[in-house]
């Protein structure tokens, strides 16, 4: 673990720990007011002063492992650490339900924490993606003795962020709850270790998204249906099913300091900015960070475990925090970091991009023309190319061209720009469409088209609509910080799906759980005078006016 730790400290860019000499105390019990008992170990330098802060994780993946190296890290960085197994995972009593338990389990958890002998008073909490999750599920209740919290790559609804209403992020919810099914089995030979680490073998795994109804793929999977995957497959984030583990609407009333650390490509960036909102709009002053990466890279991780020693840490111990502006972003494109008071950033006014016949994407109003016309067969759906994924296979930024070659994938390109064009904000699509099919998807992807031929996606979305006659969608796409280069185009491309990483919509208005026969479907894309699809960005000029 000394070498483990070593190699963490230079691969994460940590500063010095102040001792390599720290001891745990390993499967505390800690009984919860039901009676079930949770497993925790206490991490802490074993030549220490008198009193030191505490750090409280709270996860489902155990104690040993990755866990226990960051509780190690922080520990001889002056910490103490308690590190606890949720409810039904590596030792902790019952089933694990994902979500159900974080409020309670939690409270009482701290509950336990403040009335150790050795608690100096103040303690701070953090931890990625689930562990983020378990702090928002106890923040706006947390007692004095709470100091700060650095949620990670999160959010305070967790599942909800990828079930928007009729559609359904197939690869996501798979993929962590046979992740989450399997993690406990004892792996004996190298292959099991491999394929541990995305849940299960890959191939598997994908013919079980390409095969319908949905509704039965973690039994493809598994041999088993497995709760979370259910919960998500059948009730979306409108369902009143989540009322009890979404704490959205109590973002408003924490009062902890808080430091959120995204990433402009991970599955939770939109949430965690509507959290950042939430918290701004109450008066708060949360702070914020969103760099390059994706949802468990290893430099998200790092500036999660810098944010936790020098501000959270600086907060329990009674200390001003290193200043710095409320908000850093990362620009990519321009390989720079910036800082800013608020999000979205001032100074960055909304343009439309109006789709053209032909193919053009321009500043000018669109003249009178026909439809844009394609065939959507979800027996062949059009495939998900990068993006924000769970895990590292396939995601993040990669070459578009061999998907805008598909006849299913329809894409709209500006001439080469004449200046630098910078977009920090939100970015929305608004897009005419008319469908052979009462049930459709709308996907819409903002590309950078560089000098060479390259389309690399910048970012992107997804909605749902029931079509009467033409009709206009409304596309959210993730929010971006992104400089496009002088000489390089924009680039829409507009389609209806991304499979597997949201599930083929089949045409045939069923829920998605259980449709089982795939509809074809004609789509007409409008762009004309009465009907004007654009792509909406937050935009400012660099050292120039861009050109449409």
């Amino acid at each position: 673990m000394k070498l483990a730790s070593l190699v963490a400290q230079r691969l994460l860019r940590l500063p010095e720990p102040v001792t390599r000499d720290v001891a745990a105390t390993k499967d505390i019990p800690i009984t919860m007011p039901d009676g079930a008992v949770l497993l925790a170990d206490h991490w802490t330098p074993r030549v220490r002063p008198e009193r030191l802060p505490t750090l409280l994780i709270r996860t489902p993946y155990g104690r040993s492992g990755w866990g226990g190296l960051l509780a190690r890290i922080y520990a001889e960085r002056g910490f103490q650490v308690v590190i606890c197994s949720v409810r039904g995972t590596f030792g902790s009593a019952g089933e694990f339900r994902a979500m159900r338990h974080e409020r309670g389990d939690g409270l009482a958890t701290i509950e336990w924490v403040t009335a150790q002998p050795w608690f100096d008073g103040n303690l701070a909490l953090t931890g990625a993606s689930y562990l983020g999750y378990t702090q928002w599920a106890v923040a706006a209740d947390a007692p004095p003795q709470v100091k700060a919290m650095v949620p990670h790559v999160t959010s305070s609804r967790l599942a909800l962020a990828f079930l928007a209403p009729g559609t359904f992020e197939l690869d996501t919810s798979l993929r962590w709850s046979v992740q989450t099914a399997t993690q406990e089995r004892r792996p004996k030979r190298l292959r099991d270790i491999a394929t541990l680490l995305f849940g299960i073998g890959e191939d598997r795994l994908v013919r079980s998204m390409n095969t319908l109804p949905m509704g039965d793929a973690d039994r493809r999977v598994l041999g088993f249906r497995w709760p979370f995957y259910q919960d998500c497959v059948h009730h979306d984030s409108e369902d009143r099913f989540w009322k009890d583990w979404d704490h959205s609407d109590s973002v408003g009333a924490v009062t902890v300091p808080t430091s959120l650390v995204a990433g402009w490509e991970d599955i939770f960036l939109s949430d965690q900015l509507a959290d950042y909102t939430a918290l701004r709009e109450a008066g708060r002053r949360p702070r914020l960070v969103i760099g390059p990466w994706q949802h468990a890279a290893p430099a998200g991780l790092a500036a999660a475990a810098r944010e936790t020693l020098e501000w959270a840490g600086a907060h329990c111990r009674g200390e001003e925090p290193p200043r710095r502006a409320p908000v850093r972003l990362f620009v990519v494109g321009a390989g720079q970091w910036r800082e800013f008071e608020t999000w979205p950033p001032e100074g960055y006014e909304p343009r439309s991009w109006h789709l053209r016949s032909g193919g053009g994407l321009s500043l000018a109003p669109p003249t009178a023309s026909e439809p844009s016309r394609y065939r959507y067969d979800p027996s062949d759906p059009t495939p998900s190319v990068g993006g924000p994924l769970l895990t590292p296979r396939g995601a993040g930024r990669k070459d578009n061209r061999a998907l805008e070659a598909r006849k299913d994938v329809l894409t709209f390109t500006t001439g080469p720009l004449d200046a630098d064009l910078e977009i920090i904000g939100e970015v929305a699509a608004r897009i005419w469409l008319r469908s052979s099919r009462p049930d459709t998807d709308v996907f819409v992807r903002l590309c950078d088209v560089d000098a060479r031929g390259r389309s690399i996606n910048v970012c992107d979305g997804l909605a749902n609509v029931r079509p009467d006659g033409v009709t206009g969608v409304t596309v959210q796409l993730s929010p971006i910080a992104y400089r496009f280069r002088r000489g390089h185009r924009l680039r829409v491309q507009v389609s209806s799906g991304a499979h597997p990483r949201f599930a083929r919509n089949t045409g045939s208005g069923e829920h998605h759980a259980i449709a089982v026969t795939p509809h074809p479907a004609d789509q007409e894309v409008f762009h004309d005078p009465e009907h004007p699809s654009v792509i909406t960005l937050p935009v400012r000029a660099v050292n120039g006016a861009a050109a449409g």
